[in-house]
């Protein structure tokens, strides 16, 4: 079933240029903007081209989407198959189906509503054309990797992304921007080099790039050492993107540093990349391998999950000085610890836990981003402590609005039924209740306990950052010093307020309405209605595990 009937060769076109429209974009955001579109100046004419171009994409996705095949999402869709390195045997192969195409979607969206955003709140920095330009490479490299079926071209997408994030954090990020940057640039590329070499060797030992044919193949050209070397090289690659402990590392400095759109992209787009190459790659292709290492892999996870709770639990405390934009990205170890643990269950309720919890985390974790960029730039700060307050109001009694939308995100985090973030997690812990064959049950129950307690610590943590950033500390007036009855704002409008009232902020701009509102509504969209994800997820998942057999 087709929402729209749309030719296969118009469907062709489609994801070709949603591939190359931002790389095209790209370079025509550096030329000089013709007079006729300059607008008020030439900044304002590159930040409206940004906006067109991502548009543009976002819309063809939307297209593409109306015109799957909902009926067969386990069948590649609008492939496109031509020869390119015939002495390598490396092909321009694209196509999708049921796992790649909400990721599809989910990069348009939010590349667009960044690209947005900056139209109104352009981060400091260098020139707005290099901006937009960085933001439209990344998408192209973002859209290429989920797109691609040859394993060389995958590779050469996943590494397209790095060289703009890095420039995006070192010259629009805040404080240690480049110390983060660099940290990024290194963990990343020193993982993709082992990546290559297990890529090469799956290529090498096989005879062939394809990853559809790979997939349907399922392993049984290769053998099991092969597999298992493959997996660790190519795992090591994709858990440093995912990130996973403890290998995680550079993500909060990156966060941290990282603009608002660098963060929103960052969590939203590009961690995805390592979760959907263990699902395309190694799951289907080298499953005895897969199955040598699940084990760890969940343990692994679970670690990820505790500590990344703990660590949030510990910057929010109060006294900690605990900056938000880490607390969020510390959350995203935790949170992708759970996608893990659903890969590695190697079951098609697992499986399809891990990407439902990818995109529901795409959503939720960009929201979360948005808001505390727009948190720290009214207040001047991104400290707890200071969020806090000392006049027991805090987001709540300043801008209402914006405190509430806060809330609601944290709650969709921490995984209140209901809402997007609830399925991927319940999944992902009923795949461990019983993984596949040949796994430990004892063990995959024992990391479903543990995976379990984790939704308690991340239901404490985001509890904790409600209370203390929308509520306040709650403080008694009459124990405050001078200093802390008056705190310093940075976007305060000068409204008059009375006598021990808190301080007016600015509350959501139009702007940001528009940015955030999508958000919002597909969070609550995916949590009442999880059968529009899963039902283009599953049908592919099983086909993906049954090694090409529907």
């Amino acid at each position: 079933m087709t929402v729209i009937d749309i030719s296969p060769s118009v469907m062709q076109f489609l994801l070709a240029f949603i591939v190359v429209a931002p790389l095209l974009g790209a370079v025509a955001a550096l030329l000089p903007a013709p007079p006729g579109l300059r607008g008020k100046n030439p900044d304002q004419a590159v930040l409206r081209h940004g906006v067109t171009v991502t548009g543009a994409v976002l819309i063809a996705a939307i297209v593409l989407a109306t015109g799957f095949d909902h009926d067969q999402p386990a069948t590649m869709q609008a492939t496109t198959d031509i020869s390119w390195i015939p002495a390598l045997g490396v092909r321009i192969h694209l196509g999708i189906d049921g796992i790649s195409l909400p990721l599809l979607l989910l990069t348009a969206l939010l590349t667009f509503l960044c690209a947005l955003y900056s139209y109104f709140k352009l981060p400091a920095g260098p020139s707005p054309k290099a901006f937009i330009a960085l933001v439209l490479v990344l998408e192209s490299g973002t859209l290429a990797t989920f797109a691609v079926l040859d394993l060389l071209l995958f590779f050469l997408a996943f590494e397209m992304v790095l060289i703009p994030m890095y420039f995006l954090i070192a010259r629009w990020g805040g404080d240690q921007r480049r110390a983060a940057a660099w940290k990024f640039i290194l963990y990343t590329l020193l993982g993709s080099v082992v990546m290559l070499l297990g890529l090469l060797l799956i290529g090498l030992k096989s005879g062939t790039f394809d990853m559809v044919a790979l997939a349907t193949d399922n392993g049984r050209g290769l053998t099991t050492s092969v597999q298992v070397i493959a997996v660790l090289a190519i795992g090591v690659g994709l858990a440093v993107k995912t990130p996973m402990w403890p290998l995680h590392s550079w993500l909060p400095d990156a966060h941290t540093a990282a603009p608002t759109v660098g963060s929103v992209l960052l969590a939203g787009v590009l961690l995805k990349m390592g979760t959907y190459g263990f699902v395309r790659i190694l799951l289907p292709i080298a499953p005895d391998g897969m199955r040598t290492f699940a084990p760890y892999l969940a343990a692994f996870a679970v670690v990820g999950i505790v500590y990344g709770s703990l660590a949030c639990l510990a910057l929010a405390r109060n006294g900690a000085k605990g900056d938000l934009k880490r607390l969020i990205a510390y959350s995203s170890v935790g949170h992708m610890g759970f996608v893990l643990l659903g890969i590695a269950t190697m079951t098609p309720t697992g499986v399809n836990g891990a990407l439902f919890a990818n995109i529901a985390h795409g959503l939720i974790t960009g929201l979360l981003f948005f808001l505390v960029g727009a948190i720290k730039d009214r207040y001047g700060t991104a400290d707890l402590d200071t969020l806090a307050g000392a006049t027991g109001a805090a987001l709540y009694g300043r801008a209402p609005r914006l405190g509430a939308l806060l809330a609601f995100a944290a709650v969709a985090s921490l995984g209140l039924p209901g809402l997007a973030g609830f399925w991927g997690e319940m999944l992902t812990l009923f795949g461990a209740y019983s993984p596949a064959e040949g796994l430990s049950r004892t063990a995959f129950r024992t990391f479903m306990a543990i995976g379990a307690f984790g939704t308690l610590l991340t239901a404490a943590y985001m509890l904790i950052v409600v209370r203390r950033v929308c509520m306040g500390e709650h403080t008694p007036h009459s124990q405050l010093s001078p200093d802390d009855r008056t705190p310093q704002l940075a976007d305060d409008p000068g409204r008059p307020t009375a006598a021990g009232s808190p301080p007016q902020l600015a509350d959501i701009q139009t702007y940001e309405a528009a940015a955030w509102t999508p958000l919002a509504a597909l969070t609550v969209l995916a949590g009442l209605w999880p059968a529009i994800l899963l039902g283009l997820t599953d049908p592919a998942v099983q086909k993906l595990l049954a090694g090409g057999k529907s």
